[in-house]
């Protein structure tokens, strides 16, 4: 015997019956239907306020003193390592930014990149980047290789 549409029926557990709300005392959920008692959450409509209301009060983001000052027009620079220079190139290698994008080592959207000294570097290599640290411009140059910063090089 074969299954056929009267036979038809959803796997057990797998349907849940509606919850009938404001159908009288003995149902569980009459009269107030769940909801307690008055307030903005027993009203129709979407209750729950914003994130951060706090009834009226004055809220607590406003409360808070602000310090400081925050430069709208900071640039940040992805940092590169000297480790993962040491790893990805071989010796003797030029390096610039659009090397380390293609190489999938830097995203698109980064606008500068500065190149950090963590790590040891043993190979001879070329590296032209926006930025450099102290410590980093030192590394390159002491195992034989140049730092070239791009923001130099076109200025000159």
């Amino acid at each position: 015997m074969g299954t056929t549409l009267h036979t038809l029926a959803p796997n057990p557990g797998s349907t849940k019956t509606k919850k009938r709300l404001g159908r009288g005392r003995g149902s569980g959920t009459g009269k107030t239907s769940g909801k307690g008692v008055k307030g903005q959450k027993a009203r129709p409509g979407h209750h729950g306020a914003r994130i951060g209301f706090e009834g009226g009060q004055m809220p607590m983001k406003m409360r808070i003193a602000k310090r400081g000052f925050k430069n709208p027009f900071r640039t940040e620079a992805y940092a590169i390592n000297l480790r993962t220079l040491e790893d990805v190139f071989e010796n003797g290698a030029t390096i610039d930014v659009e090397v380390l994008r293609a190489r999938g080592l830097v995203p698109k959207s980064a606008k500068l990149v500065k190149i950090l000294a963590e790590g040891e570097l043993t190979k001879k290599l070329t590296v032209k980047a926006d930025r450099f640290s102290a410590a980093a411009k030192e590394k390159i140059e002491k195992a034989g290789g140049s730092a070239v910063a791009l923001e130099a090089a076109e200025a000159a």
